[in-house]
């Protein structure tokens, strides 16, 4: 097995992500991550699924995808095609800035930012892959946590977008 992402593009349709996490559903495969967001063409909305699936079935589970009534198109790609984040946020003791700046170091050494003060607790944000908002996770379990919650994948592909491209070729065909 390997991890897929797949790019659903549509139209923004309410039902529309049921029926297609039904897909999913039905063949009892399990949705790692799942976004949605406007697209970069006015109009059109855009679903970021993560999968691990063999490659075969992921390319059956598109092609099916693509058969939904308001789907314009489904791509999915490996991890080598595309640039991808999550955003993590930690809410943690405000308390623990006040043993030493052990916290600020790990705040640094990790990457992350503080968002916002509180006397009761501090909130801190984290942008990476997966496995680096999970290891800053780890290390405040140790100083104590509240809340943790990550963003599902949002992607963008190395080569160009392929929407363009499929949907300039529809327009082409259509008036020749």
């Amino acid at each position: 097995m390997k991890e897929f992402t797949i790019t659903v593009f549509s139209e923004n349709k309410t039902g529309l992500i049921s029926r297609v996490v039904s897909i999913f559903t039905r063949r009892h495969i399990n949705i790692e991550s799942l976004t949605a967001s406007k697209a970069s063409i006015k109009g059109i909305h855009r679903f970021t699924i993560v999968v691990n699936l063999e490659e075969e079935q992921v390319r059956k589970l598109v092609a099916q995808i693509d058969k939904q009534v308001d789907v314009i198109k489904a791509f999915y790609y490996d991890d080598s095609e595309i640039i991808h984040q999550e955003v993590a946020l930690y809410k943690v003791p405000t308390q623990a800035f006040t043993n030493g700046n052990s916290l600020e170091k790990l705040i640094r050494k990790h990457n992350a930012r503080i968002l916002e003060i509180e006397p009761e607790f501090t909130v801190i944000e984290k942008t990476g892959h997966a496995a680096e908002t999970e290891a800053l996770l780890h290390e405040l379990e140790k100083i104590g946590i509240y809340e943790f919650v990550r963003s599902g994948r949002i992607a963008i592909v190395k080569p160009m977008e392929k929407l363009n491209t499929y949907l300039n070729s529809i327009e082409n065909s259509h008036f020749n």
